[in-house]
């Protein structure tokens, strides 16, 4: 005889709506506690497939079916699971159809389905030469083109989901491919005021630079626009002399040359720096600095910073360049 469990999970493929309805809100609302949502992963096998195949009903119904499996992907199991049953052609199929009500669960349940390796494969479409990369592209095209001055943002979650991509080497280098153009794409991104999209960009540039021994060209073929991502957050809080923004390009003199509101984030900060100096690991990339003045702004930015795990970013570029590059002196000596 049925469980009580199992007849509700009976009722998900119902031909009523509103007893479809009735049994999905139940469902949510079990993924909702520890108990409900260890209960439901016994069931996997009949749950998942289940509220994959309401995602596409009204929002009424999908809205609560995606909130169910945004909870349930908080298991590493689940989403094995999932991405197994193709759920993240699932959830693009339905991003991308017009009219979908529920973009920003879609989005938010992909970046769990993009923790786990097998996710990232299936996203990334590596199995398929012809279409690799196509859902990599639209999202990208979507956080880059969706608008930002509005309180509804619903691809800002997709920064999420470009970092979780840029952790894998087959990412980081689709990433950084040229002929796609999408790191340059996302790099301009960084002068969002969204906090969440300024961090997506942020670590997804910090993993890339892990590609530099290798991809150090393609990095700079963007230098317009990475390097002031990564060095106007280190910058401090000074307004710069003119002798100094002279040495400087435009976009990075002119923003220094005026007072500006600092970036806040630690940890947006520590990324930037950690960029830098992968970067700055390479020959090239010490010199591509240097063309920049950037060693005075790290100098500059250094005598202001207060966070002890940022001052040591800052200590780790500055005692490479001492030691890396014979052409100027840098120091990260001040009074403090």
């Amino acid at each position: 005889m049925p469980t009580e469990l199992e007849e509700l999970l009976g009722f998900l493929d119902a031909p009523s709506p509103q007893v479809k309805k009735a049994a999905v809100d139940i469902v949510q609302g079990l993924t909702g506690s520890e108990d409900g949502l260890q209960s439901l992963c016994s069931y996997s096998d009949v749950v998942i497939p289940a509220l994959s195949r309401v995602l596409n009903e009204k929002k009424e119904v999908s809205e609560p079916a995606a909130e169910a499996l945004i909870n349930l992907s908080q298991n590493p199991e689940q989403v094995a699971k999932m991405v197994a049953v193709g759920m993240i052609k699932i959830a693009m199929d339905i991003l991308y159809k017009q009219g979908s009500g529920i973009t920003r669960l879609l989005v938010m349940l992909l970046v769990n389905l993009t923790q786990s390796d097998d996710g990232i494969a299936s996203l990334l479409q590596t199995g398929d030469e012809k279409i690799q990369g196509l859902y990599l592209m639209k999202l990208v095209r979507s956080f880059c083109t969706s608008s930002t001055e509005t309180t509804d943002d619903p691809f800002e979650h997709v920064g999420s989901i470009l970092v979780n991509i840029s952790k894998n080497e087959s990412g980081r280098k689709m990433l950084l491919d040229p002929k796609r153009g999408m790191l340059k794409q996302i790099v301009r991104q960084f002068d969002s005021t969204n906090p969440l999209r300024k961090k997506g960009v942020s670590g997804t540039i910090r993993n890339c630079c892990f590609e530099a021994e290798t991809q150090l060209e393609n990095l700079l073929l963007i230098s317009e626009f990475l390097w002031p991502a990564l060095l106007l957050p280190v910058a401090g809080s000074k307004v710069y002399s003119e002798h100094d923004t002279s040495k400087m390009p435009l976009e990075i003199g002119s923003a220094l040359s005026i007072e500006r509101e600092p970036v806040v984030d630690p940890e947006i900060r520590v990324q930037a720096l950690e960029s830098i100096y992968l970067i700055t690991l390479q020959e090239a990339g010490r010199r591509a600095l240097w063309s920049v003045n950037g060693p005075r702004i790290l100098q500059l930015g250094y005598e202001d910073e207060e966070d002890p795990k940022v001052m040591e970013a800052y200590e780790q570029i500055g005692s490479l360049l001492v030691h890396g590059s014979g052409t100027e002196e840098f120091s990260t000596q001040t009074s403090k």
